[in-house]
Parts: structure tokens; C-alpha cells; sequence
């Protein structure tokens, strides 16, 4: 059985990275708080001083106003440096007060100065190529692979960006004077390979290096701790963490978060904000369902390795709750058998979805590009969730051998035209 990780304790990995122990660094200097403290409080700090205990939900589109010169002294500033106004909101475009609490708490839990949220995790990156491009900095290194719209957003040229798809060790050798930007994701959809981000950070230079840790999360890793500027999630996934919420966010540095609101106002991609609750609430429990999950996948991945109808199982060394395995027999059949985990797009829930890449989230990339970064035909993605495991396997026992006796009966049918 082919396995992507070494020979090391995958679970004693997993307790070390998903405990939630990792600490924070305190609110405005004060002393480091745990990092599963920080998910249940930060962005809520304020709330026993207003003598409430759940958050807010403020749903106003505009907010009076009887001072005139004041706002626009305030729109002013934002204009100048997209910093979120002083003082009561002004147009929910220009930023909402419950976003703003999931904005905190992000950044927080990041280890970033700020984050600015957006309405899908697709907006967020085309926000941030557009504040690049904005500065006359349109080529993009990236390293493939990518979630499939991402890939398909930099290959098609959509906003005007030039990409270069080079390996990790090609990334110093490709940059140019206008490059912008260095795109990579780890663990990376759907392979899971990962990336020395350290390194990777070392060789972009001055340039900006974004990190999507959509995957990872940052129970897992927190990439601006090894030297990334720009910190991407689709919070549609494990930050919401309940397949009900829409949503993406860039942590990063103030001067950045200025920039992206800026675009976020012009563009309009705002999240609304009943999300930006969900996703608030959904943090809380993060470090949590991350660590649950995990303890599943881990399992999972034990008895798939030693299954004889896995060719091979792709699981990071960091641990985690997402699987990827390549089956000997016909995966279409698989997907087409499995009765408690849920075939669907998407990811991060706590349910268990199955999906085949090569035909939904990455069929948007060149059949040879995909194949080329080890997305291949018989790559199946597993994003486990929180139900007991041996039901789970007992789910994909029965689908592995469906789609084992797929391949079969056609073998047998193959030989039958042949007599």
C-alpha cells in the first residue's frame, strides 16, 4: 500500500497540532491565551460590558446620521487608507459591526493585525489579485495544485493577472518586477501535499506570499507565523463548519486589510451579517470539531491503507480531517454507493462528504494540468466529519466494494466479447 506520509505516529501528530493548547499571543499586550480560549472569546470581549452574552446580529443597511461633516470626514479617511471609519457604521457596504466581530476573531486566531471578510472564498483571492493588480503588479506565482476555481481564476486571466505555475523549488527563479503575488495551498485540494512555507516564504522575498489554509485551518497551522503575509480561508468550510454559511477571508496586516476593504467597497463583495454571526459562533467550537474530526480521519486513513481495493492514501503530516485516496476499482461507483456519507462538493462540516475532483471540483482545470499536479482519475477526496467512525467505515467498506465489483463486471464482460 502506497502512502503519502513517513514513518512517524500520525496520531501522536494529530494530538500535537489539534489539541487547541497552541497559544496566542494576549489581547492589546496582555498575557498569550490558548488558542481554544481565543476561539471561544475573541471578537466577544466587549459583550459583559454591554451585559450581554451572545453576540449581536445587526442586520441595518444604513445608519443615521445628523453629523454631515463628520462623515465625511471619516468617508475621507477611508478613502485614503481603507481603514474601518471611527466611530458609529455608515453603509453596511462599508462594514457591518457583526462582521467586524468575526473579523477580530479571525485575525486573532491567525496571528494577523486584521482580516477582512468577503462573500465567498473566491472574492476574497480576486480581491486580493485586484489589489495587486491595482499597483501595476499582475504576475502571480503559483503552485499547483489549487482548488480547481482558483487555478481556473489564474489560468484564465480573468482580472488581468499573468501566472507562472512553477514547484516550490522553482518560486525564487520565477520572480519577475512585477510580481505581485505567490500563491500556494497547504495542505493542498485535494492531495494534500504540503509545502515548507518557511522556506517558501524565505524565497518570495519582498513579495507578498498568500497562504490558503482552508484545509489546515489555524488549529493546524498558522502560515504568518512562518513568514506568509496573506492568509486565505473559504470560512465557508471548517469555519463555519456546519455547510450553512457562505463565506471568505484574508488575515493579514493592516496596511494590506486597508487595501482589501477598499476593493470589498468598490466591488461590493461584502458578507452579510447573519454569516458573519454563523461564522462567529462557528469558531468557537473550531479547535473542537477540528480535533474530533482528525481523531476519525486518522482512523480512517488506517484501515484505507490497508485495504487491497486502495491503491494509495494521501494524508499530511499535519494531521487533519481531510482524506484523499485512489481506489483500484471504479470510483464513479463508489461515489454512487455510499449511503451515510454524503456526495457533494464542499467540505469542513460536520458531516462526512465524498467527492470524485477530476469530475466536479477540479474538472475546471486542463485534463493534463490536472493530472500533472496528481489529480487523477481515480482520486477520490474525504472530508470526514464527526460521526462514529466505525459507521463510517462500514459505509465506505460497502462502496469499496462496489465499486470493486464495477471494475470486475466489466473485466468479466471484457472477456465474455472476446470468446
Amino acid at each position: 500500500m502506497a502512502m503519502d506520509f513517513g514513518s512517524f505516529d500520525v496520531h501522536a501528530m494529530k494530538r500535537d497540532h489539534a489539541d487547541g493548547t497552541g497559544r496566542v499571543a494576549g489581547l492589546r499586550g496582555g498575557a498569550p491565551r490558548a488558542l481554544a480560549t481565543e476561539a471561544v472569546h475573541a471578537g466577544r470581549d466587549d459583550l459583559a460590558g454591554q451585559g450581554l452574552h451572545a453576540p449581536p446580529i445587526d442586520l441595518s443597511t444604513t445608519y443615521p446620521s445628523y453629523d454631515s461633516r463628520g462623515e465625511a470626514a471619516r468617508i475621507d479617511a477611508f478613502a485614503t487608507d481603507g481603514a474601518e471609519p471611527d466611530g458609529p457604521p455608515v453603509y453596511a457596504r462599508l462594514g457591518n459591526p457583526t462582521v467586524s466581530r468575526f473579523e477580530t476573531a479571525l485575525a486573532r486566531l491567525e496571528g494577523t493585525e486584521s482580516a477582512v471578510a468577503f462573500a465567498s472564498g473566491m472574492a476574497a483571492l480576486s480581491a486580493v489579485l485586484l489589489v495587486r493588480n491595482s499597483m501595476g503588479l499582475r504576475h502571480v506565482v503559483a503552485v499547483r495544485p489549487l482548488y480547481g476555481c482558483s487555478d481556473h481564476l489564474l489560468t484564465a486571466g480573468l482580472l488581468g493577472s499573468e501566472v507562472t505555475w512553477v514547484d516550490p523549488a522553482g518560486i525564487e527563479a520565477a520572480l519577475r518586477p512585477d510580481t505581485g503575488l505567490v500563491l500556494v495551498e497547504s495542505p493542498a485540494n485535494p492531495t494534500l501535499a504540503e509545502i515548507d512555507l518557511r522556506a517558501v516564504a524565505h524565497a518570495c522575498g519582498s513579495v507578498p506570499l498568500l497562504v490558503d489554509n482552508t484545509f489546515a485551518t489555524p488549529v493546524l497551522q498558522r502560515p504568518a507565523e512562518q513568514g506568509a503575509r496573506l492568509v486565505l480561508h473559504s470560512a465557508t468550510k471548517y469555519l463555519g463548519g456546519h455547510g450553512d454559511v457562505m463565506a471568505g477571508v484574508v488575515a493579514c496586516d493592516e496596511e494590506f486589510a486597508g487595501r482589501l476593504r477598499q476593493v470589498r467597497f468598490a466591488t461590493g463583495g461584502v458578507l452579510h451579517p447573519l454569516a458573519g454571526y454563523l461564522l462567529l459562533r462557528g469558531l468557537s467550537t473550531l479547535p473542537v470539531r477540528v480535533r474530533a474530526a482528525s481523531a476519525n480521519a486518522a482512523e480512517l486513513v488506517d484501515r484505507l491503507a490497508a485495504d487491497p481495493r486502495v491503491a494509495r492514501v494521501h494524508y499530511p503530516r499535519i494531521g487533519g480531517a481531510m482524506v484523499a485516496f485512489e481506489v483500484e476499482g471504479d470510483p464513479h461507483a463508489v461515489i454512487a454507493a455510499v449511503r451515510l456519507v454524503t456526495p457533494a462538493v464542499s467540505l469542513g462540516s460536520v458531516d462526512t462528504l465524498i467527492q470524485h475532483p477530476a469530475s466536479i471540483s477540479h474538472r475546471i482545470v486542463d485534463a493534463d494540468d490536472r493530472r500533472g499536479s496528481g489529480v487523477g482519475d481515480r482520486l477520490l477526496r474525504l472530508s470526514v466529519g464527526l460521526e462514529d467512525v466505525d459507521d463510517l467505515w462500514a459505509d465506505l467498506d460497502q462502496a469499496l466494494e462496489a465499486g470493486h465489483a464495477a471494475v470486475s463486471g466489466e473485466v468479466s464482460r471484457e472477456a465474455v466479447a472476446e470468446r
